[in-house]
């Protein structure tokens, strides 16, 4: 159904004013249209659309009747807020009319109020006289006070004495507050001087209570009614000062006394300058272990009165106990620090070490069960610093070197004072020369680290480095000693009378210094030896068995001069007298233990081999026919054979001896055809390498019979095979020098030929 022009007019304001009710007018009647599409798609459900407009008929107006009680409700209320407001304005306009009237009324008044001021200032002025005046017998009787006070003072009367002190110094802030109120400070300067006695006063009851303090460790076993009566004075001006500070706003001459602070470096002055002001510590070992004992037993006696009594006399708050814990332990770390300074010995430091990382934390000190849990100081840090602790380390390791170099330097010069007695030295249980230096050395080296590890494991670790290193270098003057010895004992065989034995005693030293070497540290994780003292030791082995070679050697040569000979190729004894020279110092070997007696063994072999064919090289014979090159062959095959079973005999494997030089050489003498040498030289240097062309030569010459073109031919074969040494070869040809041979004959003041 259509809507006329007016409607839509009259609609139109409508709609534009309220968008949301065409909305939903038109909502719900697309809702309602959707509805009655579903219900009446069919012709017979029209029969049921009476039954339908009857029930939203009556729904429609219970809705309407609901919104019309809603709306109603509604008005209600707001008829009566405005009623409200319309009353509220009506008073508002009263009281701004009353407030008119007041103020003008106030303003008629205003000359009046100028009367009440002057009244007030008068009131004022009688209540200050009459407070004035109620106090003039109390400040006329001030010096009275005074003196009164001055005697219960000195009556140790501390309490009464302190009450009436407060009770004047009250009087006189009260009157001093009064003047700064009222901007007099010249008056204020007048009143200081009439209280001029309270200063005193203050002066003698706070000397008397400080005395009392730094006797408080006596005082609370004796008399504590004392040390309390300090403690409650000293409480009394803590709560005045807190109570003039809180006020902030006048400070009286001399405030805050601050007495508790007071009370606490007092305290701390007296535990500081009872033990540990000391004016010179003792720096020898016994005096300071003496100094330290005492520290030890006093300062747990002090904290164990300080927890058990002097704990009850002061409140809780004051934390005595932790104070007197950290005063003790800072002192003991400054006095420790004053200790080092002085030049101290080995010993004096070791103490301060064991006394500072055990002594001080054991259950005999601070972990004493009498202190604990209450005292710990595990969080008042080290007694001494990382830093301190290792600069002490070190200064004891220097302290323990001194020592053990004078020690091993008295124990050499006891050991080459043993030298020179007329009797052998002594022997071990299996019969081998030994002396006491390695025991008395390795004792004193070992004593040292087990020290050492009492202390900690740096410590322990610095004395095992330094022991290794004085070790190291006593076998230096050990060496440098056996040179001199050895020098001296060329000059005259005789002295020592025992030179081999004591050789022999110091290889054994020696071998036993190495295997202990390795047990000095305690942890078998630290025991590898160092090179260097590996390279002195095995330094050491090699000079003894030099000087022992050595002096073999001068009983060889005057036998190895002999050869070769014509006597000798006709069959003298001579090596026979060799193999008793060298059978009597096998028997002198035999008193050192196995490994250096096989070395010595060897290298006695190797010396004889050496010998033998030095002599042979000397060019003193030249073989002059076939016969005596077979004379030189069997005397060579003799020898060789003779000297060989010897040290076969003695326990020298024949592959280990050098002596096979020897039969390799007597095949080059024994050569028949002088055209296969080429072939024979190859094969000898091909086995000794180290053989040069003068070796080669001279063993040429010694045949007799090799010419000129052959010689040639050989050695030009030799330099066609220049050989190499294998690893592991031991030269034996090197170490021959081959003698220059003469020149034929020589011209007068001309050349040589």
């Amino acid at each position: 159904m259509g809507m006329s022009a007016e409607d839509e007019r009259a609609a139109s304001p409508r709609d534009e004013e309220w968008p949301e009710a065409e909305k939903a007018e038109k909502l719900a009647r697309g809702a309602a249209l959707k509805w009655a599409s579903g219900v009446f798609y069919r012709p017979e459900k029209l029969e049921g659309l009476g039954h339908y407009r009857s029930r939203e008929t009556q729904r429609n107006s219970s809705i309407q009747s609901r919104l019309k009680s809603t709306v109603q409700s509604y008005l209600e209320g707001v008829s009566a807020g405005l009623e409200q407001l319309r009353s509220a304005a009506q008073e508002v306009q009263s009281v701004c009319q009353d407030l008119g009237a007041a103020r003008w009324a106030l303003l008629d008044s205003a000359d009046h109020f100028q009367g009440l001021q002057q009244m007030r200032k008068l009131v004022e002025e009688h209540v200050q006289l009459a407070s004035v005046v109620q106090v003039l017998p109390q400040i006329f009787s001030v010096h009275e006070v005074f003196s009164h006070t001055l005697q219960l003072l000195h009556g140790q009367r501390l309490l009464e004495a302190h009450a009436e002190l407060m009770m004047v110094e009250h009087l006189r802030d009260d009157i001093l507050s009064q003047l700064h109120l009222r901007g007099l400070s010249g008056a204020q300067t007048t009143v200081l001087s009439y209280f001029s006695g309270l200063q005193q006063l203050n002066e003698t009851l706070a000397k008397q209570l400080w005395d009392i303090v730094g006797s408080g460790l006596r005082l609370v076993r004796e008399d504590p009614v004392l040390f309390v009566t300090a403690v409650r004075i000293i409480e009394r001006e803590e709560k005045i000062d807190d109570a003039l500070l809180l006020e902030a706003t006048f400070l009286p001459p001399g405030r805050p006394k601050g007495w508790r602070q007071k009370f606490y470096h007092v305290l701390q002055d007296t535990i500081r300058g009872a033990r540990f002001h000391a004016a010179h510590v003792d720096a020898e070992g016994p005096g300071l272990a003496r100094h330290l004992a005492a520290l030890q037993k006093d300062v747990v006696s002090e904290l164990r009165v300080v927890k058990d009594l002097m704990v009850q006399c002061v409140p809780a708050h004051y934390n005595v106990l932790s104070v007197c814990t950290t005063t003790y332990h800072q002192a003991l770390t400054s006095h420790l620090q004053e200790i080092l300074r002085e030049d101290l010995d080995k010993q004096g430091l070791f103490l301060v070490l064991e006394w500072a990382l055990h002594v001080y934390h054991s259950p005999e000190m601070m972990g004493h069960p009498d202190l604990l849990p209450e005292v710990d100081v595990s969080a008042l840090g080290p007694l001494m610093s990382p830093e301190l602790v290792d600069q002490t380390e070190r200064r004891y390791v220097v302290k323990v070197k001194a020592s053990v170099l004078e020690w091993m330097q008295r124990t050499l010069e006891v050991e080459f004072k043993e030298w020179f007695r007329e009797e052998e030295p002594e022997t071990d249980h299996q019969g081998f020369f030994q002396s006491a230096m390695p025991v008395i050395v390795m004792q004193m080296l070992n004593e040292n680290i087990q020290v050492a590890s009492l202390i900690n494991d740096s410590l322990q670790q610095k004395v095992y480095n330094m022991a290794l290193e004085e070790l190291e270098a006593f076998l230096g003057r050990l060496r440098e000693a056996l040179v001199q010895c050895g020098k001296e004992h060329q000059q005259d065989r005789a002295v020592p009378k025992y030179y081999v034995s004591y050789l022999l005693a110091t290889l054994n030293n020696n071998l036993a210094l190495s295997n202990s070497v390795s047990s000095l540290h305690p942890d078998t994780a630290h025991r590898e030896v160092p090179a260097s003292l590996r390279a002195a030791l095995d330094r050491m082995q090699k000079k003894a068995c030099q000087l022992l070679l050595e002096e073999l050697l001068l009983d060889l040569q005057p036998l190895c001069l002999q050869l070769p000979s014509r006597k000798w190729l006709s069959g003298s004894q001579l090596v026979g007298s060799v193999c008793e020279v060298i059978d009597k110092y096998a028997k002198d070997f035999s008193r050192v233990r196995k490994p250096i007696f096989t070395l010595l063994l060897t290298e006695s072999e190797l010396l004889v081999a050496s010998q033998y064919l030095r002599a042979l090289m000397q060019r003193k014979m030249v073989c002059k026919s076939e016969e005596e090159r077979g004379q030189l062959c069997d005397r060579l095959l003799q020898d060789a054979t003779q000297l060989r079973e010897l040290f076969c005999g003695l326990g020298l494997d024949q592959s280990q001896q050098s002596l096979e030089a020897v039969f390799a050489l007597r095949e080059l003498i024994c050569l028949k055809d002088p055209a296969l040498l080429s072939l024979e030289v190859l094969g000898f240097i091909t086995k000794y390498p180290d053989a040069s062309d003068e070796h080669i030569s001279t063993l040429l010459d010694l045949r007799g019979d090799v010419s000129k073109e052959a010689r040639h031919v050989v050695l030009e074969m030799m330099a066609q095979h220049a050989q190499v040494l294998p690893e592991g070869y031991r030269p034996i040809f090197s170490t021959i020098l081959v003698p220059v041979p003469e020149l034929p004959f020589c011209l007068r003041k001309g050349k040589c030929a």
